[in-house]
């Protein structure tokens, strides 16, 4: 079920692009109070160097001491594949709780498996401030949010619709994007076809902010549509497509796809929640699990 919808209330929305990940990190502002979320947030990593750095998340951080805003949550719509979370580093700056869907416990659970984890890596999402069931609602100051569960590209992708906002996470892309590839572990093509009609049953008016732009055939990066264009013109499920349908063209575009780059390292922090993985000397190690993605 989805709770209320206040379309009445509009938040500022503010995008900042990853280039490397072509990643859109929001801030999000309630227009009556200083208060904002963060909503993915980016950590750069060079894998060929192993070096971490921070320049998108002190833009982020810049952006809210410099308008005097109040951070009180940095929302991860799911556990990235192709970045690293820079949620940790602006928590430990300019505070702000850290939530994500509760079906994380499904990622941390298959991945720890993967990455070998031991049974220090807790599968319970304790990592987290805060763990979102479907339709859980929340407040940025004085707008009211919520959260709706959307698998299929991953177990624990949710869509936090804000006022007349939502943000997508990797649900939807733009309407010339289409949607997310759904073969990864625990993905379902049948289940994002699902989400995604849930997504376009919200008004045909509210602003939609996409993870992701690739600028297809050369336009310009975009990030902010709206559910009615989505509904008329996504180029993967528009115009009324069937689940049949979509079903066997994500099947088979996603059997043509690469890995993303930064899958390895961007899996093993962001189920801990942007934490990098140390070892018994407390130095920052990643490990490179061979032949199981």
């Amino acid at each position: 079920m989805i709770p209320p919808v206040h379309m009445d209330k509009k938040p500022i929305v503010t995008g900042f692009f990853d280039e490397q990940s072509n990643t859109v990190s929001y801030i999000v502002q309630d227009p009556d109070s200083t208060a904002c979320a963060i909503y993915d947030p980016v950590m750069e990593f060079n894998a060929a160097a192993g070096r971490l750095t921070y320049d998108g998340a002190d833009r982020l951080i810049k952006f809210t001491r410099n308008n005097g805003l109040t951070l009180e949550w940095i929302i991860e719509t799911h556990v990235h594949a192709d970045h690293l979370s820079g949620a940790p580093y602006i928590q430990d700056k300019i505070g702000g709780k850290i939530g994500i869907g509760e079906m994380v416990l499904v990622v941390q659970d298959t991945f720890g498996k993967i990455f070998n984890e031991g049974t220090e890596f807790q599968r319970d999402g304790s990592q987290f401030d805060a763990l979102f069931k479907d339709g859980d609602t929340y407040e940025i100051g004085q707008l009211p949010a919520f959260a709706l569960h959307t698998p299929g590209h991953t177990p624990a992708c949710m869509v936090h619709v804000v006022g007349d906002a939502a943000f997508a996470g990797d649900t939807l892309f733009m309407p010339d994007g289409g949607s997310a590839r759904a073969d990864f572990p625990g993905g379902d093509a049948g289940e994002l076809y699902d989400s995604i009609q849930r997504i376009l049953r919200l008004p045909e008016e509210m602003r939609l902010f996409i993870c992701h732009d690739y600028g297809p055939g050369g336009r310009a990066i975009a990030w902010e549509t709206t559910v009615g264009e989505q509904k008329a013109a996504n180029i993967h499920v528009g115009g009324g497509k069937t689940r049949e349908d979509f079903i066997k063209f994500r099947t088979e575009r996603d059997a043509q796809l690469a890995m993303p780059s930064l899958i390895i390292p961007s899996l093993q922090v962001n189920m801990r929640a942007g934490e990098v993985p140390a070892d018994k000397d407390g130095n920052m190690v990643l490990k490179v699990p061979v032949n199981k993605l």
